[in-house]
């Protein structure tokens, strides 16, 4: 079964942020449980542990399929990718369930992911009938996660390993009884260049879709981690936020490490790192950096309340 590849933002090293299991493993001991578990699903979604694990997902699986959604507490793009696939449990509504793996808490579920293959996250496995399917790598706007799903369920049935829809049931992406039109094929266009590695051709999807209609803001997404990707690809990690630590002054190096943030788990570094950079620059510098910071909230959803409070000190430095 061939996996749905939305690998935008490059592997993120699983063995970083102790501390955050540590911070992980205080709150579940007072009672404060992952990251929205079940707060925003109820029954869809759970959190799993490496103790429940076999009983949350293989045993379940035999009864219905599960999607494991791998993240961490200091991973942005599991930050962006966590919601939509919450939201999407929720309103399938049993059909599927969510099962949430922190893995720095969880070790071992952390190291059975790497002898997979898997270097980074957010990455969502499906589980059906006790067999794990790699599905997902990487965060993705709203559409391409919702159509990948549907997919997903549609070639796992035509396969006979999952039953045959109810009579009368469509898949999202389908027309419905209202009429609502099918999927934009150009989104079609940008998955499948995702799924080819060609962020070029995504890009230019994208862009075809904000030229007939410039207010999408699942586009603006999109082509925003789009043109992320693009930019950081180029980049030596450690080596841009070096060069930032020693060039205060130069506002190119103050981007190039702020778009290393946003992909390795730090919107709120990039976004201060920027904001940083208004305060204490002027002149065409001082908007180059204001201009990337507007570019780099387009990643998040347009009610992050980490977006709303950048905004916010954007316009006390401007002001």
């Amino acid at each position: 079964m061939p996996s749905r590849d939305f690998s935008l933002h490059g592997a993120i090293d699983l063995g970083a942020r102790q501390s955050a299991a540590r911070k992980q493993q205080e709150r579940r001991a007072q009672g404060g449980g992952g990251a929205s578990a079940g707060a925003a699903g109820g029954q869809y979604v759970v959190d799993v542990t490496d103790q429940t694990f076999n009983t949350e997902v293989v045993e379940r699986s035999q009864s219905v399929p599960v999607l494991v959604d791998f993240w961490a507490e200091w991973c942005g793009p599991c930050k962006q990718l966590g919601p939509i696939l919450e939201k999407l449990a929720t309103e399938a509504a049993g059909k599927w369930i969510l099962a949430k793996v922190d893995v720095d808490a969880n070790p071992q579920l952390a190291a059975y992911m790497q002898q997979m293959g898997v270097q980074g996250i957010p990455f969502v496995a499906a589980v059906v009938a006790g067999q794990l399917l790699p599905f997902l790598n990487g965060a993705a706007p709203e559409p391409q996660v919702r159509q990948a799903i549907d997919q997903l369920f549609e070639a796992l049935r035509k396969e006979g390993i999952l039953p045959d829809a109810p009579e009368g049931e469509q898949p999202a992406d389908a027309l419905d009884a209202a009429g609502a039109p099918t999927a934009d094929p150009v989104y079609q266009q940008a998955e499948d260049a995702i799924q080819r590695g060609d962020l070029d051709g995504a890009k230019a999807a994208f862009e075809a879709v904000l030229a007939s209609a410039p207010g999408d803001a699942q586009a603006k997404q999109g082509l925003a981690l789009v043109e992320l990707s693009l930019r950081v690809r180029s980049l030596d990690a450690e080596g841009a936020v070096q060069e930032a630590a020693a060039k205060p002054g130069d506002v190119q190096a103050q981007i190039s490490a702020a778009d290393v943030e946003m992909v390795s788990g730090g919107p709120e570094r990039a976004f201060d790192r920027l904001l940083t950079a208004v305060r204490g620059m002027a002149g065409d510098d001082r908007d180059a950096a204001r201009k990337h910071l507007l570019s780099l909230f387009e990643i998040l959803p347009p009610d992050d309340p980490r977006v709303a409070k950048a905004r916010r000190s954007l316009q006390s430095a401007l002001f």
